[in-house]
């Protein structure tokens, strides 16, 4: 760290971490207007920090909101200081107040007066816990890809988290109860669908790949289409099925995507394509679904079997993907890191959504955004408890989702196979009865076609003692 570094809220951020407090009403901006603030909840993630925060730095009417970030990892928490002091001062002005709470004892005061809170935890991180989720089951014979939404990592990485959430919430109830909850951490539609259920925070789940799907999708496959494009996505998170794509004449693009998607198929093993699976979706299926192929490929039962080891290469599965990014990323982080913790960092807002939630709810100009909410009944063939991804306006009023109606049968059925894991890893987190783990894994549909029940049990015992204290008692 330069001698000058951090220095334009070093005193707000040394007060901060000694505990002090900071009311929302009390702070305000340079034009002398009333503030809001925004809590980060782990600020370690340092890019992703960067994105939302700097986003929120270009955003008007957020630029002179107090920053707070919260992180339990002391070291991570001081780099992504050191960076969002960097970027507030070189893109916004020195107008933002940037804090740092560490650890649990602070968590509340980080949370306290806050109008938004970002959530970014990964509860275990790296080592141990995601090298766990992929070495146990990987004794078995159950191969896994990302294993960070559905399988039997995502089962373990929810109940892991479950708790940490319920802790966010009983603070957030107490010190900033009108608070909106953004969560991005995975699995997803577990942790969404458990503080909408079981708590009173105003919450919604926000995944990356809804605003992308479309343009992504196009671009792969080489297809120019007149913008603005006209689309309709739902179902689950990672599994929303894009039901309809029109050009901005209004014409349909769904059969040169189906006709370029089957010529690709009909490459393999030869294709270069790396979303195979989700071709075969639009084939078998008769749609493409939100999230990438390597996630797709492991919530099912059709691709990583080991009776055809030949379908990994065939679709160009890549196994143990994560663990293999982690390291990447790892390793990229201590090579590049002196790039965002001085000089001239800057930044341009990004396609996430935090941001323009936030900007919609301040200023009461409408967004709309795909969001993770309770059913009850926004999609009639899904069950009224399930989380479902679909189209929400957002503005003043908070997040408002709209009623799809039935989805094709086919891809309701295909959600339900997820659903129905995602919701007894909820009553496992809830009850802490085993015998829920036990039934999350057998039904969820990649664990159980591999293993039998005896060796599912017997992996999710082991599972739960290598996890230890990330993981609470079970009976």
């Amino acid at each position: 760290m330069g001698p000058e570094a951090g220095a334009t809220s070093q005193s707000a951020a040394d007060e901060a971490s000694n505990g002090k407090q900071y009311r929302t009403e009390n702070h305000v901006g340079k034009r002398g207007k009333q503030m809001g603030k925004i809590t980060f909840m782990g600020a370690g993630s340092t890019v992703f920090a960067k994105n939302v925060l700097g986003d929120s730095m270009l955003t008007p009417a957020l630029r002179e909101f107090e920053i707070a970030l919260y992180d339990i990892d002391a070291e991570r928490l001081e780099e992504s200081y050191i960076m969002v002091t960097l970027l507030n001062r070189n893109i916004n002005e020195g107008r933002a107040r940037i804090t740092k709470y560490l650890g649990v004892e602070n968590r509340k005061e980080a949370l306290r007066g806050a109008d938004f809170v970002v959530n970014a935890i990964q509860v275990g991180g790296y080592e141990p816990s995601t090298v766990i989720d992929f070495a146990i089951p990987k004794k078995y014979g159950l191969r896994q890809t990302i294993a960070d939404t559905l399988g039997i990592g995502g089962i373990f990485r929810a109940l892991r988290t479950i708790p940490v959430l319920a802790d966010f919430a009983r603070d957030m109830e107490e010190v900033c109860p009108r608070a909106w909850f953004l969560n991005y951490t995975n699995p997803m539609a577990m942790l969404a669908g458990y503080m909408q259920r079981y708590t009173h925070v105003r919450t919604v789940g926000l995944c990356h790949s809804v605003q992308v799907c479309s343009d992504h999708l196009l671009r792969d496959l080489g297809i120019e289409a007149k913008r603005p494009l006209r689309e309709r996505i739902a179902g689950i998170n990672h599994m929303a099925w894009l039901l309809s794509l029109e050009d901005a004449d209004g014409n349909d693009l769904y059969p040169e995507i189906r006709r370029r998607a089957l010529a690709e198929l009909a490459k393999m093993p030869n294709s270069e394509s790396r979303d195979l699976v989700r071709y075969e979706y639009i084939r078998r299926i008769g749609y493409y679904c939100t999230e990438s192929s390597e996630h797709n490929a492991e919530y099912n039962n059709l691709f990583i079997k080991s009776k055809y080891p030949e379908l990994i290469d065939r679709y160009h599965i890549p196994l143990d993907e994560y663990p293999r990014r982690c390291v990447e990323q790892i390793a990229n982080w201590k090579k590049g890191k002196e790039e965002y913790l001085h000089g001239n960092i800057t930044h341009t807002r990004s396609h996430e959504y935090a941001s323009y939630i936030m900007e919609a709810m301040v200023t009461d100009v409408p967004y709309k955004i795909g969001g993770n909410v309770i059913n009850r009944g926004l999609i009639e063939n899904l069950p009224s408890d399930a989380c479902v991804e679909v189209p929400c306006l957002v503005n003043k009023a908070g997040v408002q989702p709209t009623v799809v109606g039935r989805l094709p049968l086919v891809c309701a059925a295909m959600n339900m196979t997820n659903i129905q894991v995602q919701l007894l890893t909820i009553e496992a987190a809830v009850t802490r009865k085993k015998e829920a783990i036990y039934q999350a894994a057998m039904l969820d549909p990649h664990t159980s076609s591999e293993l039998s029940v005896d060796d599912i049990v017997r992996m999710c015992d082991e599972l739960i003692e290598a996890h230890g204290d990330y993981l609470p008692a079970y009976h």
